[in-house]
């Protein structure tokens, strides 16, 4: 098949003027009639969360002092941050539902694609069938959209709407994406760790603990460490995409995220995951991952002796006048680098620099 279009970095705080949507309406869908194990097309939601809204993902996908930065824009320019970013009965998605329903209800899959129409990839059903594992997808939500006030929001809300209407597991609600669109699925997956158990990663990563894809708050970073799984899939010869993988799982073990699988297809190149990567992948997103990892602790005491450490200089630099922008670069590197993880000391530091 024909490579993705080019794939697009995730933009730092380019939410746009959001429109005020109702919230909380009556969870509908509505498209082609079909039973379990059939596809429905042109489906459309009709239910908002908080999930999506524009502060919540602000919150938990932007760093503390990009958010900040943000919001004072906002206040200069007379606006505020509130409602959803996308109209809802404009959307269509696809549905995937699968043959048969496991005793504890389905897993859900929500696919970010790099391409603009709602389909289920070939030779999926086959896997998800063999799961029970619903697939939703949105249509509009390729590499060519905004990530934030798209690609993002509409991934939010196919899950929030597939499970208010099917019963589905949320210890089995996962997140993934092929190319451009598994980038956008890690970033989600970190912000979002309450709602998504894992990540299904085809030929697109990233690494963490950047400007791009910062840390989330700290209750959420904690729980990404200990439950959320990571599963890589790439082809044998896409290998800038392999070798990415590598990067972004080393920097993942770097911040304590230990539940991670890479596998290689082989033959494959640039190419959507086949039938058998896909259920091996799925097979492992399912496993029981709720122990801590083993190392978690020693891990995180490192990460934070090293927070520490930065913050310390900043503090140290702040009574010094003509080093005042020595420590506003510093505290802008430690915000990008912890993320969520240094407030609500960093927000502490930023106020008294200014």
């Amino acid at each position: 098949m024909s490579g993705p279009p080019a794939r697009r970095r995730l933009p730092l705080a380019v939410l746009g003027a959001a429109s005020a949507m109702l919230c909380c309406a009556a969870p509908a869908v509505r498209g082609d009639a079909a039973a379990h194990g059939q596809t429905l097309t042109n489906v459309v939601f009709a239910r908002y969360t908080e999930h999506s809204d524009n502060s919540e993902r602000m919150r938990r996908l932007l760093s503390p002092l990009a958010a900040a930065s943000l919001e004072r824009e906002l206040r200069r320019a007379g606006r505020t941050l509130t409602g959803q970013p996308v109209n809802l009965a404009d959307e269509k998605f696809v549905v995937y539902l699968p043959a048969l329903q496991p005793k504890s209800g389905f897993g859900l899959l929500v696919f970010v694609p790099p391409w603009q129409d709602a389909r289920v990839p070939p030779g999926w059903a086959a896997a998800l069938d063999k799961y029970g594992m619903i697939f939703v997808s949105a249509a509009r939500s390729g590499n060519d959209e905004n990530v934030f006030d798209r690609r993002v929001p509409l991934a939010l809300l196919a899950a929030d709407n597939v499970m208010a209407q099917y019963p589905v597991d949320p210890q089995h609600v996962y997140i993934g994406g092929f190319s451009g669109g598994s980038r956008v699925a890690l970033h989600v997956a970190l912000g979002y760790p309450d709602l998504f158990r894992g990540a299904l990663l085809n030929a697109g990563s990233d690494p963490i603990g950047t400007r791009e894809i910062p840390i989330p708050p700290r209750d959420l970073w904690l729980k990404f460490q200990s439950t959320t799984r990571i599963a890589y899939v790439t082809g044998e010869r896409d290998e800038a995409h392999a070798a990415e993988d590598m990067i972004s799982g080393r920097s993942l073990h770097r911040w304590c995220v230990f539940n991670t699988e890479r596998q290689v297809e082989f033959r494959a190149g640039h190419e959507v995951a086949g039938a058998a990567a896909l259920s091996r992948a799925l097979r492992y997103l399912l496993e029981n991952g709720q122990a801590e990892p083993q190392g978690l602790a020693a891990c995180r005491a490192g990460v934070e002796a090293e927070l520490a450490e930065g913050l310390q200089r900043v503090e140290a630099l702040l009574g010094d006048a003509p080093r005042a922008a020595e420590a506003q670069k510093q505290l802008i590197a430690i915000d990008e680098r912890f993320g969520g993880l240094a407030a609500p000391r960093s927000i502490d530091l930023a106020t008294r620099l200014h």
